[in-house]
């Protein structure tokens, strides 16, 4: 992600926070910097590890609260791939939509665009006379390295 959208996210989460009257502390400021620089798709337990290498006495809660935090003031997005965790991604309105490819064996998660998808999305949804507000794409496989596992 580019400089100007984490500026702009950080200026939301700023603003946000200035709102509900919550204080920047030096834990909530960790947790937001790792949780920025930080792989695409953190579970609560990959920042909580990640932070900890810094601090180690930020609990579990602190960073679940955090992220809920995030997730309410429009920074984050929680997804939800059909293992049972939540994962947290930066969600910046101006970047494309994008979608997601899920490797049943090893967990990996890989985005992509495709206009074409989102191209006959619009068409089903006029056809029905249905107007999106949102929607997710996700598909589920084996990747090509746990496809070579197997071979």
């Amino acid at each position: 992600m580019d400089r100007a959208a984490v500026d702009r996210l950080r200026a939301r989460l700023q603003a946000y926070m200035a709102k509900k009257g919550l204080r920047s502390t030096a834990q909530r400021r960790l947790i937001v910097d790792t949780f920025f620089e930080g792989a695409s798709h953190m579970t609560i337990e990959d920042l909580l590890t990640e932070v900890r290498v810094h601090d180690k006495g930020i609990g579990y809660a602190t960073v679940y609260r955090t992220l809920k935090l995030l997730a309410e003031c429009g920074v984050a997005s929680e997804r939800r791939f059909g293992d049972g965790l939540s994962r947290y991604e930066l969600a910046d309105d101006a970047k494309a939509h994008h979608d997601h490819l899920i490797c049943i064996s090893c967990g990996t998660i890989v985005e992509f665009e495709e206009p074409r998808i989102e191209t006959l999305q619009d068409e089903v949804a006029r056809r029905y006379g249905f107007q999106v507000t949102s929607h997710k794409h996700e598909m589920y496989g084996t990747c090509a390295d746990c496809q070579k596992k197997v071979s």
